[in-house]
């Protein structure tokens, strides 16, 4: 499993609109074959930063299954005109504990 973590600004003023989209556009990720959660987080001390956490089987079930297809192209329709800037996305594994 990987964790996708996407850290994105919108335009002052487009949050409650930003997450309606999301709100939207959230079953073409959910329903995306490999796709394990989503959750999208707001920020507290800054409104207009979200986080997005997506959990994948694998970081090629997010490439292959998502971005390659046109349902990665209707949620960007969705959510990328209230983007402030470009989107920053990662992939991360869970570290082990121990006891």
């Amino acid at each position: 499993m990987v964790l996708e973590v996407a850290l994105i600004d919108v335009l002052p003023g487009h949050e409650d609109a930003f997450a309606a989209a999301y709100a939207k556009g959230h079953p073409e990720v959910a329903d995306t074959p490999g796709c394990r959660s989503v959750r999208m987080t707001r920020g507290v001390e800054s409104p207009s930063r979200f986080v997005l956490l997506i959990e994948w089987d694998s970081v090629e079930a997010h490439e292959q299954n998502f971005r390659a297809t046109d349902r990665f192209v209707r949620w960007r329709e969705l959510i990328g005109p209230h983007f402030a800037k470009p989107p920053q996305v990662e992939h991360f594994t869970d570290v082990p504990g121990g006891r």
